[in-house]
Parts: C-alpha cells; structure tokens; sequence
C-alpha cells in the first residue's frame, strides 16, 4: 500500500510539473498580438472589431481583417464601463459580437485553485518521504546486528562430490561428515560424539569452497555462507551479536552447514593486533569459541572454516571440541589437473586434436582456479580468432597467458635490444639442457609478456615432491644462465637479470637458512618463522643468530651463488657456438617451441660433467 501511495504522489507531481510546462509552451508559441484598452476603444470606434470573447481580465478579440488580438482589462472593473470611459458608444458596441466566457472545468482548477493547493501537497510529500526514510533507516538499526549469511538451498544448486576433480583424501575425510549428518543417530548410539567443526587448509584456488558446499549437497542439509570479514563493523559489538544471530538461525534448519570463508579475517592470534580485549575482531573471535562450544550434544550443526593461513589462527580456535578436524588440501597433481580440465572442458567445443594430458603436464602447480581460468582464457582466444571450436594452440598459449600475462606485442624492442634478450633467454635454455638435473626447456620466447621481456619455459617432466642438493645448484645455475651469456658475449650486462638475481639470491638464502644443506653451517636451521603481526600485516622476524653467524650466513650464500655463476660461465663459454644458434634463430623467429628446440640440439652431445 505504501508503495502504492508513493508511486501516485510521484505521478501527480510529474503530471503537475508536465501540465504547467505544457501551459508555458503553448502561451509561448501563440502568435497573438497584445494591445490596450485605449488602443481598443480606438479600432471599435473605426468599426475594426468584429468579436470580442470575454474570459476573466483576458478579452480576445477578432479584428475586421481575420487576425487575432488580446487585451486585458483591470481585474475588479468592468470592461464595457472602461470602454465608455474611454469613448465608446452603444451603437459601436452594437456592431461588435460580444462574448461572455464562464471559467470552469480543469483548467479553472489549474488557474485558481492549483497554487494555493500544490505547496501543501509538495509539504506533504516531503513529510511522507523524510519520516519513511528515518523508519527505514530506525529498522536497519535494529537489523544491524543481525547475520548477513547467504542460505543455498541444495536441492536447487547441487553440488556433489562428482563435481569437484581430484582432493581424494579430502573427500574421504569429509564424506565422514556427510554421514554424521545423513544419520547422526548411528554414532549417538555408539556414544560418539559429533565433530563440532572441520577446518578446510590450503593455498587460494584450490577449492575449498567448493568441498564444503559439496558436503551439503552430499548431505542435502541447508548450507549458510558468510565470509570471515562480514562479521567484523565498526561499532564493537556487532560481530558478536551476527555470530549469535547466525548460530540462532542455523539452529532453526538443523542439520546444517555454517560455512565461514576466510576464517583468518576474525581468528588471528589473540593479543597481536592493537584495541586488547575490547578489539572488535577478538570480541568476534570469542562469541565463535563460545558459541562452538555451546552446542547441544545431539545439535546437527557443522561449522566448516575455510583459510589459507592456518599458523596465524588462535590456538583455541583450533583445539579439540571446536575444530575437531583438519582438512589438508594440496594443489593437485597431473592426474588431477587432468581431471578438473575435463570437468571444466564440459561447456566448451574442443576440437579433435587437443590432449589435455599435455595440458596438464605443462601445468604444475596450478590450482584448481588457475585451471578453471585457462580454459576459460582459451575459450576467449578462440572467440576473438572467430573459431567453432577450441584447439590445443589455444590451450598452449592460454597456460603461458595465465602464467605471465598477456603477450605485449605494443613493446618493440630496437636491434640491439633484441640481440640482448636473445643471447639472454638462450643462455637459460642452454645451461638449462648442459645441467642433468634442470627442467626440460619446453618453451623459449623473446616475446614480452607482463613485466618479463622474455622467458624460457621450463617445466618438470615428473611430480616432485622433495628437492635435493644437486637440483637446487643446478637451478641456480639456470637462473644465472642469462646473466653469464651477457656477461659473455657483449662484455656488459644490462638490467634484464635483476629478475632472476632476486630469485636466485633467495633459493640461495634458503639452502642455506631452512634447508640445512650448507656444509660449513651444518644441519641447523636460522630464523624463527614466526612473525610478528601488526594490523594484519607481517613486518618482523625474529633473528636468533648472532652477527657473526649472520656474517657466516651471508659468506655462505654468496659461495652458493659464485659457484653456480661460475658453472653457468664454463657452460656458455664451452658452447658459444650453440649459444649464438640460439639465439640466431631467437633473433629470426621470436619463439621455440620444444620439438624445434629439441631437433636444433641434437646434432650436439651434452656432458653430464659440465656441471
């Protein structure tokens, strides 16, 4: 009814509005002469009126010759009396068609009565507007603290274990909770008790989102959403009382699932961040613990929590009683990246040449989104290229796209710099194939790509889980490749390596500080990994090392980093002549692939002992 009421005040006033500029237009348009009352009296006299329509103070007049005149007489007199006043006899009077006009009907109302009654009703309009808006804004208030989760329903959106690829392990624990709640009567008998929580951990992309509305779908329970930010306002207080509203409403539609995304946002570390006990985050972070462990016995309520940072979490979020399970969820590997490109491939027309076993072999250590994203990327491509269907070249240039970016064929590079970035990339990919235990080279490209000028793709032709030594020293030596060909061939090096000087100087740092595989340090790690957290942010780390072993420290990495330059040197030196066919054909052609790469180095017979 409100509704009602406001949408026809709202028509009354452009109704209003449009009939007053409708009025204006058509006085503004009338092509009628004005004159007066002694200029009048005058062409009456030369018998030049031949009728006069009276109409309020407004006497329209018809003159001798057909045209039309107006005049205006005083509101309060009489316009005949004016006329004789003026001159005028019977008898002139007698000759002319004099007209009475009554005003009535609407546009006496818009006339008279219109400017009196429109102030008050625009009042009033204003009254209405200003006082619903302050209700609404009255009931938001009280709303305010109420949970602004996000209820699917699972017989409408379901999503089931079959939707989502690979995670196995993951499925298997969480197919536990499925059957709590399919059937909590089962394990009450026993005298088990339901998990209160299950806690999802992995990197962004990896789909933890996805397992959990998986569960619900499994167990066609309701499935509330919310994310770990919404919980925290401004005002203290807030958080908590969505926390104790969520939990009220999830209570109602038990069994159910409370998903909490990003559950970091509210569940860092107690006493890290500034406010004490009063902070509205912690404020938050309690209600959660409590409210967890108020749960009945034989309430089917399963809270699951989704977050990429677990050692930043509160111990007592994670203890027993409130968390009870913890869900690793890794990136996948080749035979599960296999899986999610088939499960994302479904909608989209692949025609008959794309494999997308290479596609996940070229693919490691990407996540399930990062997939997702590539087909999506390679649908794209083959839109623009006008194509039916999406082939394995899309696919190809899709992964690097996602990798480094999109090709930035405006960067035109002069002659000179062209060389440089071919000897560059050329002295990865051979060091690279010198090196018994380097990557394959899958790819070489002087072609920029984001912020990278140009790249050498290498990638693993198995699963490595564990890293050895000798892998590390020769992937050092395959950073500085670049360096070394510069260094080599034009006697001067440029700016292009500072990428992969930063690289190779942190996996330098590592071997020695977190992997123990300096032979002078021994097997010891330095650097306590835990960070101070300030607002969110980490902005220390605690060094529990003296300055002298800092100094052995440093002395260490660079031995590591001189040792792989120098290997990466002989290697260049030795080959210069595959160095500069490389990047010959670099220069000639911008791309190798890697059978071209493979067939222009066959004639060559690589040593084990270069390196």
């Amino acid at each position: 009814m409100k509704d009602v009421l406001k949408n026809i005040l709202l028509a009354l006033v452009i109704f209003i509005v449009l009939v007053s500029l409708f009025s204006g237009a058509v006085d503004l348009f009338k092509q009628e002469r004005i004159i007066s009352l002694s200029e009048l009296a005058a062409k009456i006299k030369e018998n030049q009126v031949k009728e006069a329509v009276i109409s309020g103070n407004q006497v329209a007049l018809t003159l001798s010759d057909n045209t039309r005149a107006v005049a205006y007489k005083e509101p309060a007199g009489s316009l005949l009396e004016g006329l004789k006043n003026l001159g005028v006899t019977e008898e002139n009077l007698r000759a002319i068609n004099i007209q009475v006009k009554t005003e009535s009907g609407f546009g006496y109302f818009l006339i008279n009565i219109l400017p009196v009654v429109l102030p008050f009703i625009l009042i009033l309009a204003f009254f209405y507007f200003m006082f619903r808006q302050a209700k609404s804004g009255q009931m938001q208030a009280f709303n305010f603290g109420s949970a602004q989760a996000r209820m699917f329903d699972p017989n409408k959106e379901k999503i089931t274990f079959k939707d989502v690829a690979g995670a196995h392990e993951a499925k298997e624990e969480l197919s536990e909770v499925v059957e709590f709640l399919k059937s909590p009567g089962k394990f009450l008998g026993m005298g088990a008790k339901i998990p209160r929580g299950v806690i999802l951990i992995g990197a962004p992309g990896t789909g933890k989102t996805m397992l959990a509305r998986a569960v619900a779908g499994e167990a066609v329970v309701p499935f509330f959403h919310i994310s770990g930010s919404e919980f925290v306002e401004m005002f203290v207080g807030v958080g908590a009382s969505r926390v104790r509203d969520l939990f009220k409403i999830a209570k109602k539609h038990a069994p159910a699932i409370v998903f909490i995304d990003e559950i970091d946002a509210v569940g860092r570390h107690r006493g890290a961040g500034l406010g004490g006990g009063h902070d509205e985050r912690e404020q938050t972070l309690n209600q959660i613990l409590v409210e967890m462990d108020g749960f009945e016995r034989d309430t089917n309520i399963i809270v699951v929590a989704a977050t990429n940072r677990p050692d930043i979490l509160d111990p007592a979020l994670l203890r027993p009683g409130r968390f009870d399970r913890r869900v690793i969820i890794d990136e996948p590997d080749i035979k599960n990246r296999e899986e999610i490109l088939k499960i994302h491939s479904k909608e989209k027309p692949l025609s008959a040449d794309v494999n997308l076993r290479k596609i996940a072999e070229r693919t490691p250590g990407f996540s399930g989104a990062d997939l997702a994203n590539l087909m999506n990327e390679a649908a794209i491509l083959a839109a623009r290229r006008n194509k039916k269907e999406v082939a394995q070249t899309e696919l190809t240039e899709s992964i690097e796209k996602v990798m480094l970016g999109p090709e930035r064929k405006s960067k035109v590079y002069s002659p000179q710099e062209k060389e440089i970035v071919a000897f560059h990339e050329a002295g990865h990919a051979l060091v690279a194939t010198s090196l018994p235990n380097a990557d394959p080279v899958h790819k070489i490209s002087i072609v920029s790509r984001g912020r990278a000028g140009g790249y050498t793709l290498k990638l693993p032709s198995e699963e490595i889980n564990f890293y050895s030594r000798s892998k590390f020293m020769d992937e050092l030596a395959t950073l500085l490749g670049g360096y070394a060909a510069e260094k080599t061939v034009f006697g001067d090096v440029t700016t292009g390596p500072h990428s992969d000087l930063k690289t190779a100087s942190d996996l330098a740092r590592r071997i020695v500080t977190e992997y123990g595989m300096s032979e002078k340090m021994g097997p010891m790690t330095f650097g306590d990994r835990e960070r101070l957290v300030f607002l969110g942010k980490e902005i220390s780390e605690n060094r529990n090392y003296s300055e002298t072993v800092a100094a052995q420290i440093d002395s260490e990495v660079s031995k590591f980093i001189d040792k792989a330059y120098k290997t990466a040197l002989k290697i260049v030196k030795e080959k210069r002549n595959i160095l500069n066919k490389i990047a010959g054909v670099l220069v000639e052609k911008e791309t190798i692939e890697q059978t071209e790469f493979e067939e222009l180095m066959k004639n060559f017979q690589f040593s084990a002992s270069a390196a």
